[in-house]
């Protein structure tokens, strides 16, 4: 199987899809960071409350774009320069949104790329102790609020943006008193969080009151909450992105990968915001690729998938949102190693396959 992603990655690499073009990303960033800014201004200079809510809404939007763009760049797919890739990530997480590059590589690059789905390893799927979404979870008797979970959940998935700006500061203080793990890029993150508390809190109190300072980024950010979870929620969620335990099972890339992974539909405006998140499919198995190729490449990865045994799903956005929410009434089943993993593969392939 790896010459047959060998070939797919010679075929991309025919057709220029490798390439890194930075000026299609970078007018992407300054649509978004001119929402994200002009929405602000709205909000502040305007009087009419719908107004003003709309500016908050057209922000949020913006924002959100910053993230997803930044994205990109954390896998080095924006320019191939690194240096270029190192400076829009430094602008779009610590400084734009205060979430620390070094915590988003380590949590979302180091562990989630190389272990998507795999329970104790993967964060993004590790909801204990509040909440149990794995059958082996319920069985331990994890989760705060047994079976009204379904329910509470959705209810406080807007603390997304809260909690991993909390991660990120952890992350930096018990990294930087220990010589032998802090680098260089720590004290650059510490640097340029701390400039965005300058710049997001310090400046704008000489012109503001300090609590309506205060209260505006707890609000700027907290907005971020649903539209950044329904953003990268879907892609692993649903029940059909499939769990499996850690253990020192052989690894099979590709069927990893796909098995844990779905696709999701959106419209003109939602692929703006998404950055090709909504492709996590060819993103997972081409992490290093820009963005502006996905649409391109994903007739070919699904066709390789098809032709090669692999899963290849494709949701609509609302139906896979909703899916992220149903793991919390029934909780998902974890496989045990990549055999039980690839056995549940080609019994899916076989139901969807039957006429």
């Amino acid at each position: 199987m790896d010459d047959a992603l060998a070939a797919l990655r010679t075929e991309f690499r025919n057709r220029g899809w490798n390439q890194r073009p930075v000026l299609p990303v970078l007018l992407e960033l300054a649509v978004h960071v001119s929402l994200a800014l002009g929405g602000i201004a709205i909000f502040l200079f305007t009087e009419p409350l719908w107004l003003r809510i709309l500016g908050m809404l057209i922000s949020t939007y913006g924002s959100v774009g910053v993230g997803t763009n930044t994205h990109t760049a954390t896998h080095y797919g924006a320019s191939r320069h690194r240096w270029v890739n190192e400076v829009l990530a430094y602008f779009g997480y610590p400084f734009f949104l205060m979430l620390g590059a070094t915590f988003w590589r380590h949590r979302h690059i180091t562990l989630h790329h190389a272990n998507p789905n795999v329970m104790g390893i993967d964060g993004d799927c590790d909801f204990p102790p509040f909440f149990a979404s794995t059958d082996q979870e319920v069985a331990k008797g994890i989760g705060y609020f047994g079976r009204y979970q379904h329910l509470v959940f959705p209810c406080m998935a807007w603390l997304n943006s809260y909690l991993r700006q909390i991660g990120s500061w952890r992350h930096l203080f018990a990294i930087l008193p220990d010589k032998s793990r802090r680098r260089m890029a720590h004290w650059a993150d510490l640097v340029v969080m701390l400039l965005h508390i300058v710049v997001w809190f310090v400046i704008p109190s000489f012109f503001f009151p300090v609590p309506n300072v205060i209260g505006f980024n707890l609000m700027r950010i907290g907005l971020l909450g649903y539209p950044l979870y329904w953003v990268l929620a879907p892609g692993h969620y649903p029940a059909e992105a499939l769990c499996i335990a850690k253990g020192d099972w052989k690894k099979d890339f590709v069927l990893l990968q796909t098995a844990t992974t779905i696709n999701f539909r959106t419209g003109f405006f939602g692929s703006l915001v998404c950055s090709g998140l909504q492709y996590q499919i060819e993103h997972h198995l081409f992490p290093g690729y820009s963005h502006i190729y996905y649409k391109r490449m994903a007739p070919m990865v699904q066709e390789f998938c098809i032709k090669n045994g692999y899963p290849y799903r494709m949701f609509g956005w609302a139906e896979s949102v909703l899916k992220t929410f149903e793991i919390f009434a029934k909780p998902k089943h974890v496989y045990a190693n990549v055999e039980e993993l690839r056995a549940a593969v080609k019994q899916e392939l076989s139901q969807t396959s039957a006429p």
